[in-house]
């Protein structure tokens, strides 16, 4: 199976390398696309070189600034519409998803249109070093999403997921409007709504060891207004 993987990076220098290790170390076909919002920090500079040394397997999209998740998720779609590929998937560049993870994704796949690495499906958890305080929001974040859009999902809020290049494809993206981290659960919800067919399987979501977290205040806020707008934005929408 042809894979490609969307990472968007964000002052990530000390765990891309890393992260591409990871990567092509996998017995799967698999090239990735980096998408960079003008790292100050220069992950766009060590993405390049990445790319010198890995040649035909890593494409580089450099962006003037931080514009957003869901721009940059686009691009990256668009980009990789354009290779040969069977999956297309969607990661973070921190470390917190195991890429091996993506063979029993891949297996999955088979029978599916979109697999989600869920946190919160038996066998699956969330770093034992998370404070109660942070473990019980992301919990209530999923179950408050969750609930509003009722989707019989564990974790609908999961932000690696592997998508059949042409389910992906036949997705209505032009309507996709929330810009940060609500875009996935958006992604999933409209999903849902054309009657993709939904797996997960089991993942353990590690802290992150270097960088900082990109999730504030303000993208919470959204989150949680956003959300409620959303069965009304897609009203329209049956199963294909």
């Amino acid at each position: 199976m042809k894979i490609t993987v969307i990472v968007p990076t964000y002052n990530e220098i000390e765990n891309l390398s890393k992260l591409v290790s990871k990567l092509f170390s996998i017995p799967l076909e698999i090239n990735l696309i980096i998408v960079d919002d003008h790292s100050p920090d220069r992950t766009g500079d060590l993405a390049d070189r990445l790319a010198f040394e890995n040649p035909g397997r890593i494409t580089v999209i450099h962006r003037s600034g931080k514009l957003g998740l869901r721009t940059a998720y686009l691009q990256g779609f668009a980009r990789a519409f354009q290779l040969d590929n069977h999956a297309i998937v969607q990661m973070d560049a921190d470390l917190s998803h195991d890429p091996q993870c993506l063979l029993e994704m891949a297996e999955k796949l088979e029978q599916f249109d979109l697999v989600l690495g869920s946190r919160y499906l038996k066998g699956g958890k969330v770093d034992e070093q998370w404070p109660f305080w942070r473990k019980a929001l992301s919990a209530w974040a999923n179950f408050y999403s969750r609930s509003i859009l009722r989707i019989p999902l564990r974790d609908a809020t999961t932000g690696f997921r592997m998508w059949r290049t042409t389910a992906l494809k036949a997705m209505p993206l032009d309507r996709v409007c929330s810009n940060g981290y609500v875009f996935l659960v958006e992604m999933v919800y409209l999903a849902y709504r054309l009657g993709y067919r939904i797996g997960e399987v089991p993942i353990y979501f590690s802290e992150r060891l270097f960088g900082r977290s990109k999730m504030n205040f303000k993208i919470q806020v959204e989150a949680a207004f956003r959300i409620w707008r959303l069965p009304w934005h897609y009203r329209d929408v049956r199963p294909r």
